[in-house]
């Protein structure tokens, strides 16, 4: 994939998808493509956040460690981003991500992050948007477990 089919797909992400191409490219061209096998983990829950990814093509699975196993918490595909809690917070990863089928990523840097985020304001609160969906989501989900165990 050249670079301006790079900048075609990262307009399709909606936290992207207000950024000048001219902009996208410069994010294309320094951020790294990586490529997972099905199986491949990304990152590992507890790992340090270096990075966030973009999911340009695939499925992987979410998982978080309990102490009876992993659990599938949630799935990403197509232009969903991942990894944004481990860079924003700095904290280490709250879970892992493994390749469902193959997958092909935009592995984006903590500093080019940072400095997207800073130009482009409009990324930060469409990143808040998705991380307050996310929240909810976890609210409805721990809501209807906790009816479901009552029961």
């Amino acid at each position: 994939m050249n670079l301006n089919e790079e900048v075609e797909l990262l307009k399709g992400v909606p936290i992207l998808s207000k950024i000048e191409p001219a902009k996208l490219k410069l994010l294309a061209f320094t951020s790294e493509r990586v490529n997972y096998a099905e199986g491949q983990e990304l990152c590992h829950q507890g790992d340090p956040g270096d990075a966030m990814y973009v999911i340009l093509g695939g499925v992987a699975d979410v998982l978080i460690d309990t102490p009876t196993g992993q659990i599938q918490v949630a799935e990403m595909k197509k232009n969903d981003f991942l990894g944004e809690i481990a860079v924003l917070c700095d904290v280490p990863r709250t879970a892992t991500i493994k390749a469902r089928e193959p997958l092909s990523t935009l592995k984006i840097s903590k500093d080019t992050f940072y400095r997207m985020v800073g130009e482009f304001p409009t990324m930060a609160i469409e990143i808040m948007r998705e991380l307050a969906h996310r929240v909810e989501d976890t609210n409805k989900k721990l809501r209807e477990a906790t009816a479901n165990k009552a029961a």
